[in-house]
């Protein structure tokens, strides 16, 4: 009986941390931090948001979205700035050791991955899960940038305003402004350019 008693202690200590934002009360209170922020959020939201956003770790602007499953996570310090009008889209996950930026008016399509960290591996009398994070500096994604589906951005990197970077790929290095990348690890393909406007 014992066991059985130790054992349903464990569990409900996992439910309560994973899902906790499933709890009435709580799910009321980030709904109404994000009405008090212009954005909005579909159902579920996962991660510490609620704790990001009432200690001002997490700012998020007027009009962003945030679509269902999106996981937004920084255990203090770390911090995440989401500019306005951005659109978080299905299964979007951003991770901040120290901080992650997305700039306004970008969007993240399906399965996206921005994070400032890496998991250590180093300690090979640790398991990976317990061995922590590194980072390489702050990740930032300017404005009007779109990533594709499942892109993955990496620690230290920034990405120059309206980029767009193709589905699938891993941003390991900077992206100058205006430029279309792809691959694994994504590269500059081409400059985006614009037709000058027809004059009446």
């Amino acid at each position: 009986m014992a066991e059985l008693q130790r054992q349903a202690r464990l569990w409900a200590q996992k439910w309560r941390w994973y899902q906790r934002n499933n709890l009435p009360w709580r799910r009321a209170r980030i709904h109404w931090q994000l009405m008090r922020r212009e954005a909005f959020c579909r159902w579920p939201l996962h991660g510490d948001v609620l704790e990001m956003l009432e200690d001002g770790r997490l700012e998020i602007g007027a009009g962003t979205l945030l679509e269902p499953g999106v996981w937004i996570t920084a255990p203090a310090p770390g911090r995440v700035r989401i500019g306005e009008g951005s659109f978080l889209n299905l299964g979007v996950m951003v991770a901040a050791v120290e901080l992650v930026e997305i700039g306004s008016h970008c969007m993240l399509a399906n399965g996206c991955m921005v994070t400032d960290a890496n998991h250590r591996f180093d300690d090979p009398g640790t398991p990976v899960t317990w061995q922590g994070f590194t980072s390489k500096g702050p990740t930032r994604i300017a404005d009007n940038v779109w990533l594709g589906a499942n892109v993955v951005v990496t620690s230290g990197v920034t990405i120059g305003e309206r980029c767009v970077i193709g589905a699938n790929s891993v941003v390991t290095q900077d992206m100058p402004p205006f430029s279309i990348a792809a691959g694994a690890p994504a590269k500059v393909l081409r400059d985006v350019s614009y037709e000058p406007p027809k004059r009446p």
